[in-house]
């Protein structure tokens, strides 16, 4: 049992308890069956007050690198910040208001980006600026076309 704050006991135990608690036999499965929900909305549900956001990213990215998916992480953590920063889509009209939200949602993009995709996701980040994607756009999760295209799979 945890004493009501992330980092104390052994935080990996209790959250992958929580995570079979729940049916899923891996954190990414439990993830992926909320592809747009927030890493906090993720912790929250996991563990009201006792799992931290960054405790779910940390274990995201653990397995995904034992199955060498990490670019799908990256992808369905853009998928995420996109649906916190940009909840109606990709704006029509790039004014001050809109040029800040795309700025948040990329920049919150590349702070959960592991160092071995960060040239790549600033490649993809230029891409978007350069080339917009359509008003509205807001993809459901990391199998998005716009996505893959921006950034296919490489892991073998």
């Amino acid at each position: 049992m945890s004493d009501g704050h992330p980092w104390r006991g052994n935080w990996v135990v209790r959250l992958y308890e929580r995570v079979r608690e729940r049916g899923y036999d891996s954190l990414t499965a439990f993830a992926e069956a909320r592809p747009t929900a927030s890493l906090v909305a993720l912790a929250e549900e996991l563990g009201p007050d006792d799992v931290a956001g960054v405790q779910v990213f940390k274990g995201l990215v653990a397995e995904a690198e034992r199955n060498n998916r990490v670019t799908r992480l990256v992808r369905a953590q853009f998928v995420r910040e996109l649906h916190e920063c940009l909840p109606n889509g990709w704006p029509a009209v790039m004014d001050d208001a809109n040029r800040f939200k795309v700025a948040h949602a990329l920049g919150s993009w590349s702070s959960f980006t592991p160092e071995t995709h960060e040239e790549r996701v600033r490649q993809a980040r230029a891409a978007l600026r350069a080339t917009p994607p359509q008003p509205g756009w807001l993809p459901r999760g990391p199998d998005d076309e716009l996505l893959l295209t921006l950034l296919p799979d490489e892991e073998v």
